[in-house]
């Protein structure tokens, strides 16, 4: 699994970060609106950076910052935006979410994020795959408040969570004044429940577009609307 993932337009290494790739990330990048043209995105918690890639393969935004806190991640994603076509736009900050809220002014247009949720009380015996995956790494809550301070009045956040927390998050979200715009629900297959949330969040009440989308329609068989939402990335849609 540590062997480099290469997509169409950018090669991303994975082999000092606990959090490899998956398709949450690349669903997330993949299916978040550019039609405001955001200026400067956020993506909070980086990992490889892959979702800041996708961002900057599909916008023209002039400032793509991220935030690690792990430091193998940190280094690794560095690494994946200095080898990348645009790593003149793209830097990574080596830093907590409290702390980075403490040091920066600037507003973001884009704020995305694929926390770590598994709330569960148990751990692995792996330390940084649990900062990567367990929820005390970065609590909805904090978040959602950090979000909420960094966003611009007419910017977006969008994050990618357990379909089963949909409700709960919404309800933490709409208690900053941030309400959910779109959301799409994710399913594997056409017989299996859906496991995620994709949800956008803005200062503005509108009524929420509620989208569906199924993965796979049988093993390895993937849907139209998945080959469509992911074919600028993959190598072999």
């Amino acid at each position: 699994m540590n062997k480099p993932f290469r997509f169409k337009e950018f090669t991303i290494e994975q082999d000092r970060c606990a959090m490899k790739i998956g398709t949450d990330g690349v669903l997330l990048g993949a299916w978040v609106s550019l039609e405001k043209n955001p200026f400067a995105i956020l993506d909070i918690g980086a990992g490889t950076g892959i979702i800041a890639l996708q961002l900057a393969q599909r916008s023209n935004a002039e400032m793509i910052d991220a935030l690690e806190i792990e430091e193998n991640a940190f280094e690794q994603c560095v690494d994946n935006f200095e080898n990348s076509p645009w790593g003149d736009r793209l830097f990574c900050y080596h830093a907590s979410l409290e702390e980075f809220i403490e040091e920066i002014d600037d507003k973001y247009d884009l704020i995305i994020s694929n926390p770590p949720f598994y709330s569960e009380d148990y751990k692995t015996s792996n330390d940084s795959r649990d900062i990567a995956r367990f929820n005390d790494a970065l609590p909805f809550d904090e978040l959602i408040d950090s979000a909420s301070r960094l966003l611009s009045d007419e910017g977006i956040f969008a994050v990618i969570i357990p379909r089963k927390e949909e409700e709960r998050f919404i309800k933490m979200a709409s208690e900053v004044n941030m309400f959910p715009n779109r959301i799409c629900r994710v399913r594997g297959n056409d017989a299996s429940e859906e496991k995620r949330s994709i949800l956008e969040f803005s200062f503005e009440k509108t009524p929420t577009k509620i989208e569906n989308l199924t993965i796979e329609t049988s093993r390895h068989d993937f849907t139209e609307d998945y080959q469509n939402l992911v074919k600028d990335f993959y190598l072999k849609m």
